[in-house]
């Protein structure tokens, strides 16, 4: 099929972003929204609009044949999922093809293959990627032999609950790492690059806060050695498309913990140091068409930082949603703001509360990181809360500065106890 037509099957800054990528590619686009979502920026400037439901999310961004019904509705050639809600639902890709749509992202099969831990384990290990490490719910520590029999048993019972597969596996512990990826774009004829590597660190309750490019102390030796292998694993399961492998990092060494199956929501920061449109690419390559970058093309310059802004309270992180009233947004060299609001814009209570994402690049660590806090000092959003005294907190904090914090770091600093916010099927990570 011709690519000739995209519907958006997201909402938010994404939603925006893949718009914007298919203009530039002189696609037509279709908004699908919610009843909640009429007045979202991409939905005022898509070509066409419809709406797929009401604002809970079950009832519209997962409703899988009404999103199918409005591409054939509307005579879409493609669906591009985005991230969260459906980006790695197997069986919605599955469908969409199905259909006879383009599904922008990686086959269904390679959705299932990279979602099982297992399976996805054992790949990466015949590829020569380093395995072992992990965390988050179904994961429990093990710190003597006497503790592990009753362990699996209720791992066991806890799996079979939350995920319905009793299955189990053990692997190393790691006590402080970091959170280190690496972005790689693939094709369908055989060709796969690594863009370098992110740190994600920054994280509050396994959700995303602070993310920067290329990673501090990542050698230039060690981005290689990695990169080169996630990128023959790509073209060992015949991957499509814009992926993420994460890693656990810690005392010099890699450890795979997952691969993420579409575009991620700190993409940005790699496309700046690398100047690679990665939503273009994806959108084309799920075409048919090669990628356009070789990786000896593929060069990394400067660095820069992602502040992911959110609206929510920065001490108690309670989400803020209501009217903007007053928004003034950075510019200048080197700043970019992926969002999709707008003075007078009613931020919903339906929804992940990221408003938008404040994306800076200079020469070096120590000047992206001031040209960050000069664009917070900018940014005005007036009639809700935000986490931008977080952020400015963040980027003046001596262990932020430094570089390399743990995984963990942000939690203590923040002392976190409290109660952790109602979690939404748009979360991404």
């Amino acid at each position: 099929m011709q690519l000739e037509k995209v519907l958006i099957a997201n909402r938010g800054e994404i939603a925006l972003r893949i718009l914007r990528a298919c203009r530039q590619l002189g696609l037509k686009t279709v908004a699908v929204h919610s009843t909640a979502d009429r007045d979202l920026m991409h939905v005022k400037l898509a070509d066409e609009t419809i709406c797929i439901g009401p604002a809970t999310a079950k009832d519209s961004y997962l409703n899988i044949p009404t999103i199918i019904a409005a591409a054939e509705a509307t005579g879409a050639s493609a669906i591009h999922p985005g991230y969260g809600f459906l980006s790695e639902n197997a069986d919605f890709a599955e469908m969409v093809e199905k259909s006879g749509f383009i599904f922008i992202g990686p086959t269904a099969d390679t959705i299932r293959l990279m979602g099982d831990k297992v399976s996805a384990k054992k790949a990466m290990q015949r590829a020569g990627v380093p395995c072992g490490g992990g965390g988050g719910r179904g994961m429990r520590v093990v710190r003597s032999d006497a503790e592990l029999d009753d362990a699996i048993a209720l791992t066991r019972r806890e799996a079979d609950m939350f995920f319905n597969n009793p299955a189990v596996y053990m692997e190393k512990f790691l006590e402080n790492p970091r959170h280190i990826e690496f972005q790689v774009l693939s094709d369908t004829h055989g060709n796969a690059v690594y863009l370098g590597e992110r740190d994600c660190s920054m994280q509050r309750r396994n959700q995303k806060v602070l993310e920067e490019a290329p990673a501090p102390f990542i050698t230039a030796e060690q981005r290689k050695s990695i990169g080169e292998r996630c990128a023959k694993a790509c073209v060992d399961i015949g991957y499509r498309g814009a992926g993420t492998f994460e890693f656990l990092y810690e005392n010099g060494e890699f450890y795979f913990i997952e691969m993420n199956t579409r575009v991620q929501v700190e993409h940005p920061v790699t496309e700046m140091i690398t100047g690679i449109d990665i939503v273009r690419e994806m959108i084309a390559v799920s075409a048919g068409a090669p990628l356009s970058v070789k990786q000896k093309d593929i060069k990394i310059k400067g660095h820069a930082f992602e502040c992911r802004i959110n609206a929510e309270d920065p001490k108690t992180f309670l989400p803020s949603p209501g009217l903007i009233e007053r928004l003034h947004v950075p510019g200048g060299p080197g700043v970019r703001w992926d969002s999709h609001i707008y003075q007078s814009y009613r931020v919903p209570p339906y929804y992940d509360s990221l408003i938008g994402k404040l994306i800076v690049h200079d020469d070096n660590r120590e000047l992206a990181m001031a040209r960050a806090l000069e664009a917070l000092d900018e940014m005005v959003v007036d009639g809700i809360k935000t986490n931008i005294p977080l952020h400015k907190d963040l980027l003046t904090d001596p262990v932020e500065i430094k570089g390399g914090a743990s995984i963990h770091y942000l939690e203590e600093k923040l002392d976190l106890n409290k109660p952790a916010a109602t979690s939404d099927p748009e979360k991404d990570d």
